[in-house]
């Protein structure tokens, strides 16, 4: 009885796949999985691949940076008028909303500074020096910043907690609050609301923490199975009990306390059991750079994609500063992988509905 019982669930769970899959033609697939990527590009303006990736793909949106990772020459943003442009020109040419994405922290994080023709904010160490109306005002104005210039979306603020003085990531760049969860906490939200009140969403990250690391997941694999603790996700049930929660990145870290055998980014266990069953989020996960060495140097780009999805991530990001990887052979190795029945469609299709929803129930 418990045999066929097995049976019917597998018979069932393939049925519903197979019938999903009909419901669609193959183009209407690809575009559904291109709405859920954020990609990073080269150059100063809409170009002709950009194009493509809209109109054939719906890429859900880009990421922007002021340089190139490897040769520091200039990536997108040149100056105010040109990037006013540029983010304008995408958001025009796409008949849907796109998420124009950008790493806008403060302190060593900060690709609109100083040097190209904004202004410079401080770093997170550094606000946590300031009584609370000043930091408001600094965030108020780093967000009305962003909305000038066209951005809706931004990676900030770090929720790590300065717990190793040794992490070169987190600590040594001056990216972390504080130790303490309460004032992350607390500064965090201020930071989330100024944004809001600016039109523009707020990703917290680095799930489920990364201020304990000992190496930087940017360049290799990274372990934090002996100096993580609980208290990392303080921060993190704080924001979502209060509502205010719209993303959350997940963190390319190893960690046996929560899963044995995959990273953060590529676990099920951390981010639906965790994150979606135990913290009770109902936001967007999206991943961190799938680009970066720990996930990279590890894993092909279709094991990646296998496994991030079906661990419960919504929106992958590809930021082409550590690769060149093409939406056209993300979108269709997805593809692939739908056709094998490795991927059930209803993932890709839950990731819209909750991209349309956030964006339906926000002005941006």
């Amino acid at each position: 009885m418990v045999q066929l019982f097995k049976l019917l669930l597998v018979f069932s769970f393939l049925f519903s796949s197979v019938s999903a899959k009909e419901n669609y033609k193959a183009e209407e697939i690809k575009k559904l999985i291109g709405r859920t990527i954020i990609l990073g590009f080269d150059s100063f303006s809409l170009n002709t691949q950009l194009k493509n990736d809209i109109k054939q793909y719906n890429l859900g949106g880009v990421i922007l940076f002021s340089k190139k990772y490897k040769t520091k020459k200039i990536k997108n943003i040149k100056n105010p008028t040109q990037l006013k442009a540029l983010t304008s020109s995408i958001q025009n040419y796409s008949d849907y909303k796109m998420f124009i994405s950008i790493d806008q922290e403060g302190g060593k994080v900060q690709r609109l500074n100083k040097n190209n023709g904004f202004t410079s904010y401080p770093s997170a160490k550094e606000i946590a020096k300031k009584p609370e109306n000043e930091i408001k005002t600094i965030y108020s104005k780093l967000a009305a910043e962003l909305k000038e210039y066209g951005f809706n979306l931004n990676f900030a603020p770090v929720v790590d907690l300065n717990i190793n003085k040794d992490n070169y990531v987190i600590n040594k760049l001056e990216r972390s609050y504080s130790k303490d969860s309460k004032e992350v906490s607390k500064i965090a939200q201020i930071f989330i609301e100024e944004q809001k009140k600016n039109s523009i969403f707020s990703v917290l990250k680095h799930f489920p923490g990364h201020g304990s690391s000992k190496a930087d997941s940017h360049k290799g694999f990274v372990d934090i199975s002996n100096t993580w603790n609980k208290e990392e996700l303080t921060p993190y049930k704080n924001l979502i009990n209060k509502d205010k929660v719209d993303f959350i990145m997940t963190a390319h870290v190893f960690n046996k306390q929560l899963d044995k055998n995959y990273p953060a980014t590529l676990s099920y266990n951390i981010n639906t059991k965790l994150l979606r069953e135990r913290l009770n989020f109902k936001g967007l996960i999206v991943s961190d750079d799938l680009q970066m060495k720990a996930i990279s140097n590890h894993y092909t780009l279709k094991q990646t994609l296998e496994l991030a999805i079906n661990s419960g991530v919504n929106i992958l990001v590809f930021g082409n500063q550590l690769g060149n990887t093409r939406l056209e052979t993300i979108v269709n190795t997805t593809y692939e992988l739908i056709k094998e029945n490795k991927i059930p469609l209803s993932k890709i299709l839950e990731s819209n509905r909750l991209i349309n929803n956030l964006l339906l129930t926000n002005s941006i």
